[in-house]
């Protein structure tokens, strides 16, 4: 890895600001300090180290919001270096930041996760930046637990949250549970007020109970289409407020076992394009090959890429990276390279409060870059201009 964080690259599609530029793009002291059409490249500052982007794309770097770990590591292991193991994987997969987020666990669990994250962001960083904690659970519905352990669902409280945001100030980003429960209301109220995301997700939710929690501060939605109640149209249920409540952000896992490409192009056209979320739900067997593995102390068996509970059937988190997300959507939809790059980088960026810094390719913003050959496969990738990935 280089620690160089002044560079040039050239001679790429540049995705900026929802249109692509073929040029250049300059990096000083890892911000991006200007955008350059080709036909303007040489007047570029040539005594900035160039790159020969050959082609390519450079695209803003992905922004993963809801992943619980890959190469063998989850994030409930609570270590520096399952933490170093899950951001070098994932960033040589495009993303740059990243929320370690966790499963319905005991509170001391959940505890060990927020002090190992706060002790990770405190240190030097050396792949993919870990932007905060996504606590997916322990207040969700006994009725839709998917891959999380139903021993450790417990009704929704702040009591736990106050605690945890006062040793730990703003390290949780997100909080998923479900808003049909007694108490939801009044942790999503207090969830705003703290400027936490307050999420659905695991939720048996009627679509006038998603209503009534929207207005009291819902705005976001984990894995559309999973572990919630469908759409009928007598009853749209809680997929049916996700798709027409504009206030709700959606993540979408797009590696084709968790929603069917038609749903996926469904959601393209319910949901506004910025609120659309590309996540990849990647459990610790993402980067490996099948076999057993462990997820929040439940055994989940990976056959051909699937990952499911071994009690049961369900679903239990993906093996997908955001690069394979990224060029899914680009071969199962109309949308355009830019369009996807939107839902993998600058809305998530949006979600986190984090547009200004990231999430775009924009002269004053950070060099969270992805490098990529014409076909998208990963050439390089670049955390606040300092090289994490390259082949």
């Amino acid at each position: 890895m280089s620690e160089a964080r002044s560079w040039r690259i050239g001679n790429v599609q540049i995705v900026a600001d929802q249109q692509v530029v073929v040029g250049e793009v300059t990096v000083e002291d890892g911000i991006i300090t200007a955008i350059t059409a080709a036909a303007d490249a040489a007047q570029a500052d040539d005594s900035i180290p160039y790159i020969d982007g050959k082609g390519g794309w450079l695209l803003p770097g992905f922004i993963d919001i809801h992943v619980h770990g890959g190469y063998g590591h989850d994030f409930m292991d609570a270590t520096a270096e399952a933490y170093d193991g899950i951001t070098k994987f994932h960033a040589a997969n495009g993303t740059t930041t990243i929320l370690a987020t966790t499963v319905t666990a005991s509170p001391e669990r959940i505890e060990a996760v927020l002090k190992a994250a706060a002790a990770y962001r405190a240190g030097d960083m050396q792949y993919a930046e870990l932007a905060g904690v996504h606590l997916e659970g322990p207040f969700i519905s006994e009725k839709w637990p998917g891959a999380q352990n139903p021993a450790f669902i417990v009704p929704p409280q702040t009591e736990w949250l106050e605690r945890w945001i006062a040793e730990w100030p703003a390290l949780i980003k997100i909080m998923t549970l479900a808003p049909e429960k007694d108490g939801a209301l009044a942790v999503i109220e207090w969830l705003r007020q703290q400027g936490i995301v307050a999420s659905l997700g695991h939720t048996d939710a009627t679509y006038d109970e998603v209503v009534t929690a929207v207005q009291h501060g819902l705005c976001h939605g984990v894995h559309t289409y999973n572990a919630m109640t469908g759409l009928h149209h007598r009853k749209p249920g809680t997929l049916g407020a996700m798709m027409t409540e504009d206030a709700i952000t959606a993540e979408l896992i797009a590696d084709g076992h968790h929603v069917h490409p038609a749903a996926i192009k469904v959601l393209t056209r319910t949901k506004p394009a910025d609120k659309l979320v590309l996540i990849t739900d990647a459990m610790s067997a993402a980067g490996l090959g099948d076999g057993q593995y462990d997820l929040g102390g439940l055994a989940v068996d990976v056959r051909g890429g699937v990952a499911t509970l071994h009690e049961g059937n369900s679903l239990a988190g993906s093996t997908l990276t955001m690069i394979e997300a990224f060029r899914f959507m680009l071969k199962h939809t109309e949308l355009t390279v830019p369009e996807v790059s939107r839902l993998a980088s600058a809305n998530p960026a949006k979600v986190l409060g984090l547009e200004q810094q990231t999430g775009s390719i924009s002269v004053g913003k950070r060099a969270d870059l992805v490098w990529t050959d014409d076909n998208h496969q990963m050439l390089a990738t670049w955390v606040k201009g300092r090289t994490v990935f390259s082949v």
